[in-house]
């Protein structure tokens, strides 16, 4: 079964891996990303899937957000998945964190990702799937973490976290699923060349996990591979 997909950070890595997954297997894509004059490998993609719909949005950019919600009123959305983030400086340590720095990751991998939701809602509620995903962190789990540090990127997405669960109550009875996401650790700009998966591994398993959801995965933390993380 194919159906729509909204997803945000399309312009490269993992969005442009799930942009580029999806279209193939002939489900439409609203592929957002910040600036489209930039996108070279989506715009050549589209060229490939005419079903991918390239949509210039910066998630920070509330004003735009709203105006792309007007404008897509009534269409109904299957999938919206807030893939789109900022990782921030490294090596941010105790004594070593940059406020400002903090305050612009906490925009992008918490404060949009809920505001997409807030905007596309009824999207999502008139389709058939009725699922939102928000891509978060295994760094975001507070049982996980054993190592300290990182505390900018880390508490955006924990943030995140109770955000997903929040919703998931929020929505239930509308038909929502909404579910967090780790994508592994993956050969991206973000990830490094060091990292342990491709995106092409990575997304085919996080499709998967997308088109098999149901209410029953409401309100929980998957890895990838369908193992479930703890808060």
């Amino acid at each position: 079964m194919s159906g729509t997909i909204m997803i945000t950070g399309c312009n490269r890595g993992i969005g442009l891996e799930l942009t580029a997954q999806f279209a193939k297997d002939g489900w439409r894509v609203f592929a957002c990303c910040r600036d489209l004059k930039k996108a070279d490998e989506l715009n050549a993609l589209q060229a490939k899937y005419p079903l991918i719909e390239p949509i210039q949005l910066d998630v920070t950019d509330y004003e735009q957000m709203i105006a792309l919600g007007k404008a897509l009123k009534g269409e109904p959305i299957d999938i919206l998945l807030n893939n789109a983030g900022y990782y921030g400086p490294k090596g941010t340590g105790f004594g070593k964190v940059d406020r400002e720095e903090w305050r612009r990751v906490l925009e992008s991998n918490t404060i949009a990702p809920y505001m997409m939701a807030e905007t596309f809602c009824d999207n999502v509620a008139a389709s058939d799937y009725k699922l939102i995903a928000m891509m978060s962190s295994k760094v975001g789990s507070i049982a996980d973490n054993r190592s300290g540090g990182g505390y900018i990127y880390r508490s955006s997405k924990t943030a995140l976290n109770q955000i997903v669960k929040s919703l998931s109550i929020d929505l239930h009875d509308r038909g929502i699923t909404v579910m967090a996401l780790h994508p592994g650790w993956v050969k991206t700009a973000m990830g490094g060349p060091g990292a342990l998966i491709s995106t092409a591994q990575s997304v085919a398993a996080l499709k998967k996990l997308l088109t098999q959801a149901g209410q029953g995965k409401s309100g929980r933390f998957y890895n990838y591979d369908g193992s479930e993380i703890p808060w």
